[in-house]
């Protein structure tokens, strides 16, 4: 680039790349900037998908994030159901699957992610659905409204988000999970049971350690989900809800180093400065755990990377370190998460759980590495702000609620 007027690409246009773009004009970028999506359609919020939109009466225009005059505003080009085939990084070129050509003197790919296809679920059959775009929650939205009978396969959040929204308008649902239990990936036992307890309650039915093996249907519509053991679960409706794989062939055929996403260093470059990598697609070095590469998928990680790619397009030489968080509605509860734990980190408790609010401290020997907090939400706020400061209270005042944590993170700040 030369100075602020060099023209950017953003391949993608999800939240991640009009925050980017939105971005990239507020801090001084003057030069041609273009969006380039493959669906057709104004960019829109996907969070709402699996939440209060799926099972309200709202319209699709409500879930947009900018109209079109925002577009004329901002002097931002975008090109809506365009797929970009392929990347010629010496000519700083890319090309369209309609045969049209665009150079870049940057280029922000903002990919994002697409949902795994199990083999049982590649036989068509109506009545079995995914969960990623506005068109597959408006099939999903038609479809629950006459279902009966919903299995989800995968409990990660978006199955359980579904079955809690499907349970709450007199669904029968029962969630079938391959692992001992649910978002095992993302929990500790402590707050996967209890959101798992939670969940039963309100009539979702869980199935774990179980695979399913066949898809069931009769005049093309699906009837049952046969698991390993010969059981069959009657189902109108099926959710496969079983994880995402990123967006990155673009990556592979143009030679940039792909592991579980474009891999970039900390200031959201591959290893071609002249192409950066935010959102879901991205692989990068996760500054509070020694530099360990991460993908996330969340709003949150999207926006914050795109305000930051914006700032490294345009010069500043700081480091991408924001606390990552994530969040979710379940059954009226909302569970949030702050910090990345894995899964041998300990666990610590904080109030009851059968108080209706709590949280779960997570430590790495005496480093905390991350808080679920459970209707919790003034534990959350802190969490996020004693990970971002690198605090770390001991063990035994995380486990006492009368232990000011908040006059405990002033002290250490000050």
């Amino acid at each position: 680039m030369s100075g602020h007027r060099g023209s950017i690409v953003i391949v993608g246009a999800g939240q991640a790349a009009l925050q980017a773009a939105a971005s990239l004009r507020e801090q001084g970028h003057a030069g041609p900037l273009r969006m380039i999506g493959d669906e057709e359609g104004l960019p829109y919020s996907r969070p709402p998908l699996c939440k209060a939109w799926l099972a309200g009466n709202g319209d699709a225009g409500e879930l947009r994030l900018e109209e079109k005059d925002w577009f004329a505003a901002m002097d931002v080009d975008l090109l809506e159901g365009e797929r970009v085939v392929s990347i010629d990084r010496a000519a700083r070129s890319l090309k369209l699957a309609s045969g049209r050509a665009f150079g870049y003197d940057h280029l922000i790919l903002a990919t994002g992610a697409r949902n795994r296809v199990p083999s049982f679920a590649r036989t068509p059959l109506e009545g079995v659905v995914s969960l990623r775009t506005l068109a597959d929650a408006a099939a999903l939205k038609a479809r629950l409204a006459v279902a009966r009978r919903l299995v989800v396969i995968g409990a990660g959040f978006l199955g359980l988000e579904v079955a809690s929204l499907a349970a709450a308008c007199g669904r029968e649902v029962h969630v079938v999970e391959s692992l001992e239990r649910a978002m095992k990936r993302a929990l500790s036992k402590t707050m996967s049971a209890h959101a798992t307890a939670h969940l039963e309650r309100s009539g979702v039915r869980f199935t774990f350690d179980a695979r399913v093996t066949r898809l069931h249907g009769a005049a093309g519509r699906v009837e049952a989900v046969e698991l390993a053991d010969g059981t069959r679960l009657p189902s109108d409706l099926v959710l496969v809800a079983t994880g995402v794989e990123p967006n990155c062939v673009l990556g592979l055929e143009c030679k940039l180093p792909v592991f579980n996403g474009f891999v970039v260093d900390a200031r959201l470059r591959t290893a071609d400065p002249a192409i950066s990598a935010i959102g879901d697609c991205a692989a990068f070095p996760y500054a509070f755990d020694g530099g360990d590469l991460i993908r996330l998928e969340s709003v949150q990680n999207a926006v914050d990377q795109a305000r930051h790619v914006a700032r490294t397009v345009l010069g500043a030489p700081d480091c991408y370190d924001t606390t990552p968080i994530f969040w979710s509605e379940l059954a009226g509860a909302r569970l949030q998460i702050a910090g990345i734990a894995r899964r041998l980190d300990g666990s610590v408790v904080r109030r009851d759980p059968l108080s209706g609010g709590f949280s779960v401290f997570r430590y790495r020997h005496d480093r905390l590495t991350g808080v679920e907090s459970f209707n919790c939400p003034a534990d959350h706020m802190l969490a996020r702000r004693m990970l971002q400061r690198r605090v770390s209270p001991t063990r035994e005042q995380a486990a006492d609620p009368s232990c000011d944590l908040k006059a405990l993170l002033a002290a250490r700040m000050a």
